[in-house]
């Protein structure tokens, strides 16, 4: 019987650490994350990009303000200041466990007192070929969500509380400020219930 993924496609995401209790620390204080996101001891090798990057998508400005400001508190370090652009606001920043984090709204203008509210929490993985890894996913038995081309996929999350969306792994550094070469271990995994499986780009799905 072949795997298939049901619209809740993504139970859990799993991030490759060298202190998980460090990392919990950090997590709570900087976002509030307590349970949405999974950590695990691992010295696995990696250099340089990882390939993806977990955004937090917020109702406005002062909230991402809010974000950044506590995890820089904390130990986070500034890839790009949070500044305004044609599609709303927003910053990024590295966690001191190495993953790269984005805080974002789409909304230029505060409509009232911040928040730490998070709307909604997007794994966006790096990939070669976005059209390739679509069809591959859509194998699998996602659905996709909205699709602009060879450029970027968001599939369905259903009673998910992660968003799964692809990027083109040049285009995905390039917003996050970083250079695109990297080498090793992507340093995560993702929970689904649809069983093991390694994607076009090497990224692991495991069983929770």
């Amino acid at each position: 019987m072949s795997n298939t993924l049901t619209s809740t496609a993504i139970d859990s995401v799993t991030l490759d650490v060298a202190d998980p209790a460090a990392a919990k620390r950090f997590y709570s204080n900087a976002f509030g994350l307590d349970t949405q996101i999974r950590l695990r001891a691992s010295e696995a090798p990696t250099t340089g990009f990882r390939g993806f990057t977990l955004s937090l998508t917020v109702s406005q400005p002062s909230t991402v303000d809010s974000l950044v400001s506590s995890a820089l508190g904390v130990g986070a370090t500034t890839l790009k200041p949070a500044t305004k652009s044609l599609w709303g606001y927003g910053g990024v920043v590295q966690a001191p466990d190495g993953t790269i984090w984005k805080i974002a709204t789409s909304a230029k203008k505060d409509t009232g007192p911040a928040t730490r509210e998070i709307d909604d929490i997007v794994l966006l993985l790096g990939v070669a070929d976005v059209a390739a890894s679509k069809r591959f996913y859509v194998d699998q038995g996602l659905v996709v969500a909205r699709s602009f081309g060879r450029m970027y996929v968001e599939f369905a999350a259903g009673a998910s509380p992660i968003k799964l969306a692809l990027y083109r792994r040049r285009a995905l550094a390039k917003d996050l400020g970083v250079a695109p070469d990297g080498e090793g271990s992507h340093r995560i995994a993702i929970g689904s219930s649809a069983g093991p499986f390694t994607d076009p780009d090497g990224f692991a799905w495991e069983t929770p």
